[in-house]
């Protein structure tokens, strides 16, 4: 179930970001105990590198994260998200 929900992840991200980077990292893990993760959702990280975070701040690229996975987040698939939203141009 874990993998199918990294997956759904990867495929929402991929659809609204076109990303050249997509790094997934499931660290729900280390969060066992956590009251998030009692009600199944689970901790990501993800770095994503998109021409369509070129000139946003870093909220307004985190929106887009957020948007493109609200669903998930709405249905507590997701209860945490770490971020790492580059453009191109930036280094990693």
């Amino acid at each position: 179930m874990e993998a199918n929900r990294t997956e759904r992840l990867r495929a929402r991200l991929q659809a609204e970001l076109s990303p050249t980077v997509l790094e997934i990292s499931d660290d729900s893990h280390l969060h066992a105990g956590h009251a998030g993760a009692a009600s199944g959702g689970s901790h990501y990280s993800v770095k994503i590198v998109s021409d369509k975070f070129q000139g946003l701040t870093l909220v307004m690229r985190h929106r887009l994260v957020y948007d493109a996975v609200h669903e998930m987040i709405n249905k507590a698939e997701i209860h945490a998200l770490a971020i790492t939203a580059l453009a191109p141009s930036e280094p990693a």
